[in-house]
């Protein structure tokens, strides 16, 4: 499955770039990508543990990021 979220809140692309290097190591996720620019993240992962991916990749932006949102 691949969705994509918009972000709020986003310093700077380094910190987009450390978010996306954190979440292609969670285990599950097949690619990602986040967007300083545009100010959005596209993640893909099976779809059976979708759910719990995205919660894991929800706590890695809050550690990468503690001011940035996903909306939903």
């Amino acid at each position: 499955m691949k969705k994509t979220y918009k972000l709020e809140d986003l310093d700077c692309a380094n910190c987009a770039a450390k978010m996306e290097d954190a979440i292609r190591k969670i285990d599950g996720v097949t690619s990602a990508s986040v967007s300083f620019i545009m100010q959005k993240m596209t993640i893909e992962a099976a779809d059976d543990r979708f759910d719990q991916i995205l919660k894991d990749v929800l706590k890695t932006i809050k550690k990468v990021e503690p001011d940035c949102r996903v909306i939903l």
